[in-house]
């Protein structure tokens, strides 16, 4: 071991120390190191003693003791950068998705995926438009369409839109099951961007949307989805959506028919990644989540 080890105090008196110098207290200083205030006092035991003196409670610095803590805090700064190179950053990556899919879909799963992928630092960009992965720094987003979306980058297909009619239970009438598809439009009906009543009632119903149905409009599917949840009509909604809230109970389905949409869900990230390995790592992990809903969604 070198020499100048060897004259070193032990590294606990010094922290100690340094804690005692900067609140000149040392319950406060026992209180930010988590041990007892004799044990602080007792650390000043120390051939260094001389740098601190007591005048009744508080504690004074001598001349020797403010010339040695600088040294002390940029050696215990040091130690710590150190320590941090060793420690591996997490990969800061962003992912675009539409507010529907994020509350919806995304946010509930989150906490198992930042469980087993703890050095990726994902960041949830929320927007109805259209971001763009040089311009927004966006490494992967789930995109609702046809493809090609470009030359440039990688499609998986997430989801295909199933579009399904769903309300709370209490809309329904006591002791029946659903609503036969000639009174739906009795309803309140939510209607959101998409506006596809008019397409599902038609296609799935075999009927023709009536001009004096009651509606309500959102600009966001998600709110559609809460609206039902909280009673307030009928709302559609691609069925991963709502897959969650129907096995809950807290939403139905009036009508069993569904309707086969054109503009699926799709996994995208670009060609050239800033972070292959963390965007494959989330790539994947939405594609294997999106597998075992499928699965889920034939066994029942």
């Amino acid at each position: 071991m070198p020499e100048a080890f060897l004259r070193l105090p032990p590294l606990n008196a010094l922290r100690a120390f340094e804690a005692s110098a900067r609140h000149l207290n040392f319950r406060l200083a026992a209180h930010e190191l988590n041990v007892t205030q004799g044990a602080v006092a007792r650390a000043g035991g120390q051939p260094w003693r001389k740098a601190v003196r007591a005048a009744a409670a508080r504690l004074a610095l001598t001349d020797e003791g403010r010339a040695y803590v600088p040294n002390i805090r940029r050696a215990f700064e040091l130690i710590s950068e150190a320590t941090a190179l060793l420690r591996p950053e997490p990969a800061r990556l962003t992912i675009s998705v539409t507010p529907s899919f994020a509350t919806k879909w995304l946010i509930p799963k989150l906490p198992e995926f930042v469980a087993h992928n703890p050095l990726v630092d994902l960041r949830i960009l929320a927007s109805e438009s259209l971001s763009s992965f040089q311009a927004d720094g966006v490494d992967i987003a789930v995109r609702q369409g046809q493809p090609p979306f470009g030359p440039g980058l990688i499609v998986d297909l997430l989801f295909p839109q199933q579009i399904i009619a769903v309300c709370s239970p209490a809309l329904l009438p006591p002791g029946v099951g659903g609503i036969a598809p000639a009174d739906i439009q009795h309803h309140v009906l939510m209607h959101d961007a998409h506006n596809l009543w008019p397409e599902f009632m038609e296609r799935a119903l075999g009927l023709k949307m009536a001009t004096e149905a009651k509606r309500m409009r959102f600009n966001q599917t998600g709110l559609a989805i809460d609206a039902a949840i909280a009673g307030q009509g009928i709302a559609l909604a691609s069925r991963f959506l709502v897959a969650a809230d129907i096995a809950a109970g807290r939403l139905v389905q009036p009508v069993s028919a569904e309707m086969r949409g054109t503009y699926d869900f799709h996994v995208v990230v670009p060609r050239k990644q800033r972070h292959p390995e963390p965007t494959q790592a989330v790539r994947q992990w939405l594609l294997d989540e999106a597998g075992r809903e499928a699965i889920r969604t034939i066994a029942d």
